[in-house]
């Protein structure tokens, strides 16, 4: 997470824009998320800091993944200069194809603007090679196949990151923690407290938090040992790490890494190693065209007889069963 010290704008400079562009299906938290501080940080300061424009990749309506419709007041062909982009879209963000809003997002590039994504919308920019050298975070559900298609994209599990002019964030809630720090920067810590406040959301997390967030979210679970454990092994999904390893990676023995994990997940760490692989198989599966013997190499599995078996057990239908789905 890059971080530095930023001067407060006066307070007679001119408002901040933000352009968000939506794709059919974007999530509504996530886009409620970057709008509603804005909108609060306005109000605490008294003064128009920000202004925000809602941008469809084409003229007309715009359905959300909850069947919620709205009205964009601009198409990419004529969409207004913003000082900061978000693109926000939901989990086909892997296959979206828009010529004109990306020749809009490059002509802003150009001009000065920063560019983000929310949710799976990192998958929009990356392929149109606007996350070379920079760090990016998306989805849980999407991040193994993210890596995939782009292994040289430094993908980093956290809330949300931001990296020079490229900020992304996991999507829901973690939008709004990103978009805090974004406003700690631009107003100060004194107008993001009062915005988190507002919204009656936590503090800005510490760094370390942020990463085992995600984590803890997902799976609820309170042992930081676990939750350590169990971000390796998410990184090391395809190495197939032994118990013994990992234990030293974490400073502690086999032992006790055994007892924490049958105490919280009553559940080996070898076992659940196992399951982690499976579900990021199944991941992987829907949404990436990997072949089914390349997930299974990717997901730590030497042969396809034994990958299959697995996937079987775990899953209760063959791979191939799950691709058609």
């Amino acid at each position: 997470m890059n971080s530095h010290s930023q001067e407060k704008p006066a307070a007679n400079a001119a408002p901040l824009t933000f352009a968000v562009l939506v794709f059919p299906g974007f999530p509504m938290m996530a886009f409620s998320s970057v709008i509603e501080p804005l909108r609060a940080v306005n109000i605490l300061a008294k003064r128009d800091c920000y202004r925000w424009v809602i941008v469809g990749a084409d003229p007309g309506t715009v359905e959300a993944s909850n069947g919620v419709v709205i009205q964009p007041g601009f198409s990419a062909a004529d969409a207004p200069k913003a000082d900061r982009i978000v693109v926000c879209s939901g989990g086909d963000a892997d296959h979206v194809v828009a010529d004109e809003a990306m020749s809009w997002i490059r002509k802003s590039l150009r001009g000065g603007a920063h560019i983000g994504a929310v949710a799976d919308a990192a998958f929009f920019l990356a392929r149109a090679g606007l996350l070379d050298g920079h760090a990016c975070t998306l989805h849980w559900t999407s991040q193994a196949a993210f890596t995939e298609a782009f292994p040289d994209i430094e993908l980093r599990r956290d809330l949300f990151v931001i990296d020079r002019k490229r900020f992304t964030s996991a999507g829901g809630v973690g939008s709004l923690d990103m978009m805090l720090e974004i406003i700690t920067r631009d107003c100060g810590a004194e107008i993001a407290a009062g915005v988190a406040e507002w919204f009656v959301h936590s503090p800005l997390r510490s760094s370390v938090d942020r990463k085992l967030m995600p984590l803890r979210l997902r799976t609820g679970i309170q042992n930081e040992l676990v939750l350590s454990a169990i971000a390796i092994m998410e990184d090391a999904a395809e190495e197939r790490l032994g118990m013994a390893e990992l234990a030293e990676r974490l400073g502690v023995s086999v032992d006790k890494l055994e007892r924490s994990f049958r105490a919280e997940l009553d559940i080996s760490p070898n076992g659940y190693y196992r399951r982690l692989r499976l579900k990021r198989a199944a991941d992987l599966l829907a949404h990436s065209k990997l072949m089914v013997r390349d997930v299974a190499l990717a997901c730590g599995f030497a042969s396809m007889s034994s990958f299959a078996r697995a996937f079987r057990e775990e899953h209760g239908h063959a791979p191939k069963a799950m691709r058609r789905q």
